[in-house]
């Protein structure tokens, strides 16, 4: 079984060699020019300002803008002050890092592998980092946040090996592996919450992803875990350009191909241990992120990377103050919701991208 690619994506394997077929070359986009695309920047930019605002603003208990600017500025301890204050804010801020954390991993690993499909949740590596915190939160050595972080960043590494092994070489049995993975995971996360559900009580809201309840924890270290990683992905942008040409060009043109998919490989294992450290598994922000920013990107790696450091709060945001909304009586995990969004996003993407044939 295969997927074939479509126009606008790397080819699945290393680029051929030999001349070049004679005629003209088929027409394309026209590639966007860097004012176009600072423009685009800036765009995304004031969104996540505007929405980064409306974070702090909307909930079960909504305070105006002049409230939220003086919680801001000179606090007085009024209660919206103190709720703006003390659980949105902390809120936002791991709202915007999960998902510049999850967006990038999700170019990271759709840029490696070449495959539209590819997705850190998809792939198992969430779910392998969420089952490393419940087997360690079980054994009482998860109670630190930093052991939390060592925890999901060894699972998500034994999680991507595995996966990655079984299915390195078709798209869609990497997929179908990781899917699979998925699962298997899940269900032993789950045996053990119904095993030990006294131990696991305080973990419920975090095991469906959610980033209600995690104001008050210590997220300093996997903050700066994550914007450490944010820039070596951008550092990586370039070389993994040149990868995915095909390993012979990335070869011609100097790329150290064993040494980026080593570097690569290990910021997507930093960045999704550490988004599924903070709020849990949360699945499909990596798949979609990718996609809203592939056109205005026209093929550069580097605007890629740029576009998704942005857009992958901004959806992270939306869904956030979407599941604080949704239902008059509490709050929807903010996973449900990306869910939601996620699973037309992955049959749009296959049905844009590729068939499945015998």
């Amino acid at each position: 079984m295969r997927i074939d690619q479509r126009p606008g994506l790397a080819a699945a394997g290393p680029a051929p060699s030999g001349p070049a077929p004679s005629g003209p070359a088929p027409a394309g986009p026209a590639p966007a020019g860097p004012s176009r695309r600072v423009v685009i920047l800036l765009g995304a930019v004031l969104l996540m300002v505007v929405l980064t605002g409306a974070s702090l603003a909307v909930g079960a208990g909504s305070a105006p803008p002049q409230e939220v600017w003086r919680a801001l500025t000179g606090y007085t301890g009024t209660n919206e002050q103190l709720i703006v204050r003390d659980i949105r804010v902390p809120r936002t801020i791991l709202a915007i890092c999960v998902g510049a954390a999850l967006g990038v991993s999700g170019t990271l690993v759709q840029t490696l592998t070449r495959n539209p499909l590819a997705e850190p949740g998809i792939l198992g590596v969430t779910a392998g980092a969420a089952f490393a915190i419940t087997v360690g939160t079980v054994l009482g050595i998860s109670e630190s946040q930093s052991a939390r972080l060592a925890l999901a960043l060894a699972g998500a590494v034994v999680a991507a090996l595995v996966v990655y092994g079984v299915g390195r070489t078709v798209p869609l049995r990497l997929v179908l592996a990781g899917v699979a993975f998925t699962f298997v995971l899940s269900g032993m996360t789950l045996a053990l919450r119904l095993q030990y559900p006294d131990v696991l009580d305080k973990y419920r809201f975090w095991s469906v992803g959610s980033l209600a309840g995690r104001e008050q924890t210590p997220y300093l270290v996997p903050a700066l875990t994550i914007a450490l990683a944010l820039a070596g992905a951008l550092l990586a942008a370039r070389p993994l350009a040149g990868l995915a040409l095909g390993e012979d060009v990335a070869h011609a043109i100097g790329v150290r191909v064993t040494w980026i998919r080593v570097a690569v490989l290990a910021l997507v294992t930093v960045l999704a241990g550490a988004a599924t450290a903070i709020a849990g598994p949360i699945a499909f922000v990596g798949l979609i992120v990718p996609h809203l920013a592939r056109r205005a990107a026209h093929g550069s790696v580097p605007w890629l990377m740029a576009y998704t450091m942005l857009l992958g709060p901004i959806l992270l945001l939306v869904s956030d103050i979407g599941s604080r909304v949704l239902l008059p009586t509490g709050e929807v995990p903010v996973a449900v919701v990306t869910a939601f969004l996620g699973g037309p996003a992955l049959i749009w993407v296959v049905r844009r991208y590729g068939t499945v044939e015998p």
